[in-house]
């Protein structure tokens, strides 16, 4: 008689956890400041994007480097009075800090995009997470659930 075997089963503990376990906290840029003083921070830590938040925190969108100086220098505006927040790209891929991994895997795999910006249920920047580290950390558990 033919035996058949069967994978062990997939530890979905990982999965379940919610993203605020696994988010990687991100420096985010203040909507009041320049656009200049933002590109110098965003050269300092060696980012070509940025959060954008408000004084309280809260995620307002994102820029990045390249859009802020076509745009502010492209048109003549002065980047040094130029305020970030006219700046934001508001379609940033986000994912609830209550989420599980599984739900941020799959809003990223949705929007096709490689990382989500994490907030709470009252849109305050928590951090960042990557789909490539989900999908290591899921590779990590099914090898150690293949060895036991």
């Amino acid at each position: 008689m033919d035996q058949i075997t069967q994978d062990p089963p997939v530890d979905s503990t990982f999965n379940n956890r919610s993203v605020k376990e696994i988010a990687t906290p991100v420096k985010s840029v203040v909507s009041n400041a320049s656009v200049e003083a933002a590109l110098d921070e965003m050269r300092v830590r060696g980012v070509d994007s940025s959060c954008v938040v408000d004084l309280n925190g809260t995620l307002l969108g994102s820029v990045s480097k390249d859009a802020m100086q076509r745009r502010v220098g492209g048109l003549g505006h002065d980047p040094k009075t130029e305020q970030v927040q006219a700046q934001l790209e508001k379609s940033a891929a986000t994912c609830f800090e209550d989420q599980s991994v599984c739900e941020a895997k799959t809003i990223m795999l949705d929007a096709n995009v490689d990382q989500v910006l994490v907030v709470t249920r009252a849109a305050l920047l928590v951090g960042t997470t990557q789909l490539e580290e989900i999908i290591q950390q899921e590779h990590q558990n099914n090898v150690r659930n293949r060895v036991r």
